[in-house]
């Protein structure tokens, strides 16, 4: 009977002490910027590094891991929020521009961590319209927001959207406050899994006050192709025979006469070409740089908080932008474009239990991606209809696996909208190359009810041709895309491959366009050429 009773006791250590082993969850913290760019952040080392712009995202890099390869796969905010959610391409979640909602059914990532047994909540900027449901908690800015005294949208007595708070102050302080203040009275008796979203850097960079006299007598670099684009573009992206130039893509100089920086930065229009470019890129790169400074300062509050309160080990802090951004290269301002500085995103993951301090990955990477890794990072399983690939493994071991992507897909759809005036254009990103077609001559001469769709909330002239035309950059040898080598004979190989990659990948995502028939008559015809 001793015996029995004695082994009925070790028994229960055993199982009381397997109980206590048991390791909790890491809370996943989800930090997004909006526009923030790699050339922005000093660990990218691009241009403006020696500016030091992100000591304390720099110093969250060199903790973990550092994504060189991570891309949108759609330049465009409420687009790129949509990947990000639901896992999905543009094609298959139907968000294609800025007009696009996630309703609560397709709000995938929260609820899938909320399955895992995690509260869930987002603060900041959210963008996709409809009420952000899913989340046990939100307060979120009214489409994009105000940079000053901003409203917030929250759940409460009133039906989405009417129960708002408005707070004073810049948007970059509110929004740690707001996550502050959420962090302090959450459930702690669970994980949590935050969104965390920046307003800022987006445009027009309305800084905080005491940031006036940051930069102010430093001279910002300048890329050289502000000046000389050399052999960058094409027929696509500046007509026949230049004929588009002025008005293709909100540059920073005088040449869009439509929409340029130095409008917006009140620089005299009469002062010649040279010197007009001059100020209006210094003007315009320390306002957006004083608004990285907003986040940069504020990440550190967020930060030490979580230090003092034990919490920063023990979550996954992933930080990155919706897309990247224009500084001038290309003589180029805002996204849109498939051209690097556009389509890359900052990516960075520290996770000291898991992420190897100081390392670096080159594997090719893209949004629809980020909510199945953060899915197993919390111990689920990637649901069959997402379409992005978890790197939860390339997190662990930092080795990209022999079966992972050679190619990334990325597609504008917004035809020469907003006054930036882009053409639509879709493409592959591979590790050595890029390949893009633009194809924009579709919105002319058809009978095709589809080629309608949307074009009231772009504001401009939709059926302005724009001729079809393919870009070919060899990225080993011009990381900067200076020279469009499509007519190349020496490429005759590598663009056959590449489109047969690129219609691969199409087909693999059910991006085809067989319901957009006067885009895939373009597209047939020219695929060619």
């Amino acid at each position: 009977m001793l015996r029995t009773s004695t082994l009925c006791i070790f028994l229960a250590i055993l199982l009381l002490a397997g109980c206590k082993s048991e390791k909790p969850k890491p809370n996943v913290l989800f930090i997004m910027s909006d526009d923030h760019t790699s050339q922005a952040v000093g660990v990218y080392g691009g241009r403006l590094a020696e500016l030091n712009p992100t000591p304390v995202l720099d110093k969250l890099a060199n903790e973990g891991m550092i994504f060189d390869n991570a891309f949108c796969t759609n330049s465009i905010c409420t687009p790129s929020r949509a990947n990000i959610i639901t896992g999905q391409y543009s094609n298959v979640n139907g968000v294609l521009d800025l007009e696009g909602a996630i309703g609560e059914n397709q709000q995938y990532l929260p609820k899938e961590m909320k399955k895992l047994g995690y509260e869930t909540a987002i603060i900041g900027k959210w963008h996709l319209h409809d009420e952000p449901a899913a989340f046990d908690y939100y307060c979120v800015l009214p489409v994009q927001g105000k940079y000053f005294d901003p409203v917030f949208r929250l759940r409460g007595d009133k039906a989405w959207p009417e129960n708002t708070i408005k707070r004073k102050g810049h948007s970059t302080d509110n929004i740690t406050d707001l996550t502050l203040d959420w962090l302090k009275n959450r459930d702690d008796s669970k994980p949590f899994f935050l969104m965390h979203h920046y307003k800022a850097p987006h445009d027009m960079f309305e800084f905080a006050p005491r940031y006036k006299d940051y930069l102010e007598d430093t001279f910002i670099p300048e890329p050289a192709s502000l000046y000389d684009n050399q052999n960058n573009g094409s027929v696509g992206t500046k007509g026949l025979n230049d004929e588009l130039i002025n008005v293709i893509g909100s540059s920073v100089s005088h040449r869009n006469t439509i929409r340029n920086m130095g409008m917006h930065m009140d620089i005299d229009q009469d002062i010649e070409d040279t010197e007009y470019t001059k100020l209006a890129y210094q003007e315009y790169m320390k306002r957006y740089l004083r608004c990285v400074k907003g986040v940069d300062d504020n990440l550190k509050r967020l930060f030490d908080y979580m230090e003092e309160s034990g919490l920063m080990d023990n979550t996954i802090i992933i930080y990155t932008g919706d897309q990247g951004f224009m500084l001038g290269e290309h003589d180029y301002i805002d996204k849109r474009w498939m051209y690097e500085e556009s389509m890359r995103m900052p990516f960075i993951v520290r996770y000291p239990e898991m992420v190897k301090a100081g390392s670096r990955n080159n594997a090719l990477v893209n949004n629809t991606d980020y909510g199945p890794t953060m899915i197993e990072l919390a111990g689920g399983a990637t649901p069959d209809f997402m379409q992005g690939k978890s790197f939860k493994s390339i997190l662990e071991t930092g080795v990209e696996p022999e079966d992972w992507r050679k190619g990334t897909y990325y597609r504008y759809w917004m035809h020469m909208a907003h006054r930036h005036a882009n053409p639509a254009h879709f493409g592959i990103r591979t590790k050595d190359y890029k390949l893009i077609f633009f194809y924009g001559k579709y919105w002319v001469d058809t009978d095709d009810p589809n080629a309608d769709w949307n074009k009231k909330s772009w504001g401009n002239d939709f059926t302005r041709h724009t001729p079809p035309a393919w870009e070919l950059y060899d990225l080993k040898k011009d990381p900067k895309e200076m020279n469009n080598v499509y007519n190349d004979p020496a490429y005759v190989e590598v663009k056959a491959e590449l489109k047969n990659q690129l219609k691969d990948l199409r087909s693999e995502i059910g991006d085809t366009d067989e319901q957009f028939q006067h885009i895939k008559k373009i597209v047939d015809e020219y695929w060619d050429k």
